[in-house]
């Protein structure tokens, strides 16, 4: 229980002791690195020296003589205090600037004092609202103060050990100013910038110094112009030192770090060292066409990042999985293998995956062929699995979940999970015919030079999405007679069509068809009732140009004057509208268990959180399937079991609230900018002709009711779900996706301008703005 003790006396175990800040500077001087001598006020002492979030006016006598003695081993000079909570400097939660440090501090009572305020800081309302948010009990955390030796900085600044902009782990990042470095840290000037690769090469761009921070004699510092500061880069060695040093020092803690440093009298000293938080993944290099085209589709799936019970459950096996076999089974490996990275048990990157030839892959024409004369898409559904298959989800979904045992309960989500296994056989057979039909008619429309016509001749196939579509019309037209949207509670004929609609197309994904975590319409009606607001509105004022009928034009080629060449091509494009309906509708169809298995889930979180070991049942998302299914009996959780649960749940929160804000891929990566001439945005042709009208950026369902008529329509991703929203909107412009994803065959359905994969369109276009989209060109310009 000691109060006071020196920065050698810690390590990297000792947080709860020493706080963030004082176990990692105590674990640098353990392994030698260059640090300046220093000790730590613990938290023992604030447990004495504070009462609840006050602190007391005069520190106990046996503290106060512990805090000076140590001072005075000092050499009683100027010095450095600094909070250290127990909270702070953690993977995930670095808390920079959420408590006080005070410079040049001289003297007992001075000193004394910044301890004091030291600890008064851990209650400031930036510090509580901050742990708030990362939803730490205030009750958990401590502070411990470091005191160090003051070094006279005549440079000083931050080092990263990682790009913190592109995330390059090879790549060393230097900002450095002259004075202390406090006026880099606060952001006061703009620094001298460095970056080091890991071959020597060194960038530079000077800085400008506008302001310096010094000490004051007496005691505090000084904030000088630095107008008259002379301009200067750091010496080779010393950057090369710095370089040498940031990389041991993240190699000992095994992860990039983010270190403050400072020079002085011909020495290098390291003043604190926390690891990097929010830190971009990695680049993931330069990306050949099928890798960009895999990653371009994942994008659009992923537009959130997936939870651990995601991981476990859906992503490898519902959609993607079930890819990766029908892959595998004409000779495809690693097709979607290893495409999400965890990091300290959460996703923290994409990379996209790198399909590979097996020896099968020799006979696959010969397969696709042979399954492609046997198996016709037009009658998929008559197939004796698929009927079985949904008396089987038909029963799943029956069953009331909250009357199962915990044991019962445990394995449904693995029976939703192999329901979809038997899919995969299906896909294999059907899509082989699929996409014979499809390359068949496409040559055949080359061959007579009417290739411009392959999209629209597509677009007489019946799928389940123009069932939902219509379906969803005809609920807007029920709330537009009845009044539903501003009645409370809705009038009973709406909520019954409400309730039917939602029994038959309430499994649809709201965000992704990969992921269970996010809700289905039925798990969140609201995002009906905003397409029903958006469709119950006026019609749109501009008539959509007519199409004409694409076969008509076809058949009208000379070449097929004679009957039996017209029912021949009539076939043929019957044959490819039947597979394009079995792309749609086996996706409507395989999404069925998803809600099963999340509600499934859901309720093992709600009786987690009534034995007192999450605090909401949504948290079960935290965990891992295999981590519920060690969980033989939840009335009899209790003791270390739970606590790790606890733990972990709280821990990745922390990580995933720390990446909230950073991409799993940086999208230059997959849509290289070529921006050029008056283009505000470039991407890829999707739906063709021109439309202008004001931008509406939507970045979510819960959103949809806002857009209106008229309204270009721009968005992160798409999926089946925001299809409704094409009717109203002048023109889509998506951030992922390319020509072949439902946004872009739906928006040539409705014959409006898309323009897909521009990477950054809901970050450049802002609500409002008056914008031309160009569908043909695959540009976005401004309006006059």
């Amino acid at each position: 229980m000691k109060l006071v003790a020196p920065l050698s006396a810690f390590g990297r175990a000792d947080l709860a002791v020493a706080g963030g800040k004082g176990a990692n500077l105590g674990e640098l001087v353990r392994s030698g690195f260059p640090v300046p001598d220093g000790f730590v006020v613990t938290t023992h002492a604030y447990e004495l020296g504070a009462q609840g979030r006050g602190v007391r006016a005069e520190l106990p006598a046996d503290l106060r003589q512990a805090i000076t003695d140590a001072y005075a081993g000092l050499g009683g000079g100027p010095v450095a205090v600094r909070s250290s909570a127990t909270a702070e400097d953690l993977p995930g939660a670095a808390f920079a600037g959420q408590q006080d440090t005070y410079l040049n501090v001289t003297g007992e009572p001075a000193l004394l004092d910044a301890v004091r305020r030291c600890w008064d800081s851990l209650w400031t309302e930036r510090a509580v609202a901050y742990r708030a948010r990362l939803g730490i009990e205030d009750a958990d955390v401590r502070i411990a103060v470091v005191v160090q030796r003051m070094v006279e900085a005549e440079v000083a600044g931050v080092l990263f050990t990682a790009n913190p902009v592109t995330g390059d782990r090879t790549q060393l990042v230097i900002d450095a100013s002259s004075g202390l470095g406090e006026a880099v840290v606060s952001g006061l000037v703009t620094p001298d910038h460095y970056v080091l690769d890991a071959h020597g090469h060194l960038t530079f761009t000077p800085g400008r110094r506008e302001v310096v921070v010094r000490s004051a004699p007496g005691g505090g510092v000084i904030h000088e112009s630095g107008a008259g500061e002379r301009a200067g880069r750091l010496p080779d060695a010393v950057v090369a030192e710095l370089g040498r040093l940031g990389r041991k020092v993240a190699a000992h803690f095994g992860r990039p770090q983010d270190i403050e440093w400072a020079y002085a009298g011909g020495r290098l000293h390291l003043l604190q060292a926390r690891p990097m938080t929010a830190l971009p993944p990695p680049p993931v290099g330069r990306l050949n066409p099928l890798r960009r085209r895999l990653a371009t589709v994942l994008m659009e799936y992923l537009p959130e990042r997936p939870y651990p019970i995601d991981m476990s459950t859906w992503v490898p096996y519902g959609p993607a999985g079930l890819m990766r076999n029908v892959l595998g089974s004409f000779g495809v490996r690693r097709a979607f293998d290893g495409f999400l990275q965890e990091e300290d048990g959460v996703v923290y990157r994409l990379v996209p995956p790198s399909p590979k030839p097996a020896p099968k892959v020799l006979i696959a024409p010969f397969l696709v062929l042979a399954k492609a004369m046997r198996y016709d898409p037009a009658k998929w559904t008559r197939d004796r699995r698929f009927r079985d298959y949904l008396a089987k989800v038909e029963e799943l979904r029956s069953r009331d979940l909250g009357a199962l045992p915990w044991g019962e309960l445990l394995r449904v989500p693995r029976q939703a999970l192999a329901l979809v296994a038997p899919v995969a056989d299906l896909r294999v057979d059907y899509l082989p015919g699929t996409g014979l039909a499809l390359l068949r008619l496409l040559v055949a429309v080359r061959l007579l030079g009417r290739r411009e016509l392959f999209a629209d001749l597509l677009h007489g196939a019946r799928t389940r999405t123009t069932d939902t579509n219509e379906a969803l019309e005809r609920l807007a037209a029920v709330a537009k007679r009845t009044g539903a949207l501003e009645s409370d509670p809705p009038p009973a004929e709406f909520a019954r069509a409400l309730a039917a609609f939602l029994d038959e197309y309430g499994h649809r994904e709201t965000a992704s068809p990969i992921l269970v975590t996010p809700p289905t319409w039925g798990d969140a009606p609201e995002v009906v009732l905003g397409l029903v607001k958006v469709l119950s509105g006026s019609t749109p004022e501009q008539e959509r140009p007519a199409r004409g009928d694409a076969l008509e034009r076809l058949l009208a080629h000379p070449w097929l004057r004679s009957e039996g060449r017209r029912a021949l091509v009539t076939r043929w494009v019957e044959a490819a509208r039947a597979g394009v309906a079995f792309r749609e509708d086996s996706h409507f169809s395989f999404t069925m268990p998803q809600p099963v298995l999340r509600r499934a889930l859901l309720e093992l979180g709600r009786r987690l959180r009534a034995a007192g070991v999450l605090t909401t049942p949504e948290d079960v998302f935290h965990l891992r399937m295999e981590e519920l299914e060690e969980i033989h009996d939840v009335a009899a959780l209790s003791g270390a079991h739970a606590e790790r649960l606890r733990e972990l749940v709280a821990r990745r929160a922390l990580k995933r609230e720390e990446l909230s804000g950073v991409r799993l891929i940086d999208p230059a990566a997959i849509f290289p900018p070529s921006v050029t001439g008056d283009a505000l945005l470039t991407g890829t042709p999707a739906g063709g002709g021109t439309a202008t009208g004001p931008v509406k950026v939507i970045t979510k369902p819960a959103e949809f009711g806002r857009l209106a008529t008229g309204d270009v329509l721009v968005c992160p991703y798409t999926n089946p779900s925001w299809t409704p929203l094409f009717q109203h909107a002048a023109a889509v412009v998506v951030d992922t996706g390319g020509a072949a994803s439902h946004a872009a065959i739906v928006a040539r359905e409705y014959g409006i301008p898309a323009v897909m994969g521009t990477g950054t369109g809901t970050s450049v276009l802002k609500d409002g703005q008056l914008v031309t989209v160009h569908g043909d060109t695959g540009t976005v310009t401004g309006a006059s």
